[in-house]
């Protein structure tokens, strides 16, 4: 006998109980204000608008259908800090919770973005990115040091494409996140063990794949920025794609 049984008129379906709790969502919350930050953006074929809503802790998964989005002016890019309002529901089919977007306005520069852009500034007024301090890269190179992880694609690609160019090029990896909380930690230390390490090289490559914004947040790092300043031989940054800034 199973012990504590259930009543069976009181058993329910997925498909009930996700059709309860979004009856309970929509009619118990009604319309919502929110203010957050605009990531991961995607616009589909039909039009909609899909995105994460976030602030420092935690991040909603936002819709906004073309009927509600035409009336804007220009579509959102990650980084805008906006003000939201719609509806709190449940995506039934795969009880997915999401915030359905009616009216979005902005709400001035993403906090994320704002304080990349007040790190910029404070760089640039040191000289830091000052054309003559850029440093001639060898034109063949004989040892490289490469810093990235080992698990991604991306090193394989680099490696492929540094082999095709220069065969006896000697590469030494150093291995590191290159996303999440210790990244950045990680990135620079990595800078500072090549930096030290002999036969010392001409060429410091360090890359990654492309991303969301936030898994680039890494390189938006002061330390980081200070230790490829502070290298002994040129760094090299393929961070992400051709759009993407760090």
């Amino acid at each position: 006998m199973i012990p504590n049984a259930p009543n069976p008129a009181r058993v329910l379906t997925p498909t009930q109980l996700n059709r309860l709790a979004r009856s309970l969502l929509e009619d118990g919350l009604g319309l919502v204000w929110l203010e957050g930050e605009i990531s991961g953006f995607t616009r589909a074929a039909s039009g909609h608008w899909y995105f994460q809503l976030k602030d420092a802790q935690a991040q909603l998964r936002s819709v906004m259908f073309r009927n509600a989005n035409f009336r804007l002016a220009r579509p959102p890019v990650n980084g805008d800090r906006v003000l939201a309002r719609g509806r709190v529901s449940l995506f039934e089919a795969r009880g997915d919770f999401q915030f359905l977007i009616e009216h979005l306005q902005p709400a001035g520069l993403g906090q994320i973005l704002l304080a990349f852009e007040q790190l910029k500034a404070r760089l640039a007024a040191e000289g830091c990115f000052d054309p003559e301090r850029k440093r001639r890269l060898p034109a063949t190179p004989s040892r490289l040091d490469l810093i990235t992880s080992a698990q991604g694609a991306a090193v394989h690609d680099v490696l492929s494409g540094l082999r095709r160019r220069w065969p006896a090029l000697q590469v030494r990896l150093f291995e590191t996140a290159v996303q999440g909380q210790e990244a950045a930690r990680e990135i620079t230390a990595a800078l500072r063990a090549a930096a030290a390490a002999q036969p010392a090289a001409e060429v410091c490559l360090l890359t990654r794949g492309g991303g969301a914004r936030e898994d680039l947040a890494a390189f938006d790092d002061e330390a980081l920025a200070r230790a490829i300043l502070a290298h002994p031989v040129p760094v090299v940054a393929a961070i992400g794609h051709e759009t993407d800034v760090t």
